[in-house]
């Protein structure tokens, strides 16, 4: 069978899987554990050695065991690590899968926001206030909130996100609304719902 991609772009896809798996605090061998496969087996993939990362369904397994998204993957490989602090000074800019803006967040710091509207009901109506951590990423279908240039601060649903747009959506009527990157400053996946 050809091989329509080059060793360097499995290596570049493995290298993007690598990065996904330890910013969650991963193992291989725990990654692996989590599709039934030895550390090994999963090194390979990272490796860029075991053809069939570039298969669609073999993207959404692995990438599901860590609690990600093909699309996350797809952008980590478009984004390949760069020096936080040279992120900082330019602005607005995916490193992974945060958004770097200023100083990071310190880790574990959970922020709290009060939602005034209907918008997310009935997954979580007026009053409900929504606990988040800066710098940790939703999953498709989570809540999540997300802080603007201009200050404001605002609850969505997240879907999805490329290289220059987040896409979100409300619950009543499931519009999706796409923003911008260059418009955000952070974006945090929501821990708690914590109603009065």
């Amino acid at each position: 069978m050809p091989r329509f991609e080059s060793d360097s772009d499995a290596r570049r896809l493995g290298d993007a899987l690598a990065r996904l798996r330890r910013e969650r605090g991963l193992s291989q061998a725990e990654a692996g554990r989590r599709v039934g496969m030895t550390s090994q087996g999963w090194g390979l993939y990272e490796s860029g050695k075991r053809p069939g990362l570039f298969r669609p369904d073999v993207q959404r397994r692995l990438t599901t065991a860590i609690d990600a998204t093909p699309e996350d993957l797809a952008l980590q490989a478009s984004n390949p690590a760069k020096d936080l602090e040279e992120s900082a000074v330019r602005g607005v800019e995916s490193a992974g899968r945060e958004y770097i803006h200023g100083p990071k967040p310190a880790a574990g710091t959970t922020r709290h926001l009060q939602l005034s509207n209907d918008d997310l009901a009935p997954w979580a109506a007026s009053g409900v206030v929504l606990a988040y951590e800066p710098g940790r990423w939703p999953r498709r279908g989570q809540g999540c909130v997300i802080e603007t240039v201009d200050g404001a601060a605002r609850a969505w649903l997240y879907e999805q996100a490329d290289g220059d747009v987040v896409i979100v959506r409300d619950v009543p009527d499931g519009r999706e609304t796409r923003l911008a990157r260059t418009d955000i400053r952070s974006l945090s996946a929501v821990t708690a719902r914590l109603e009065g």
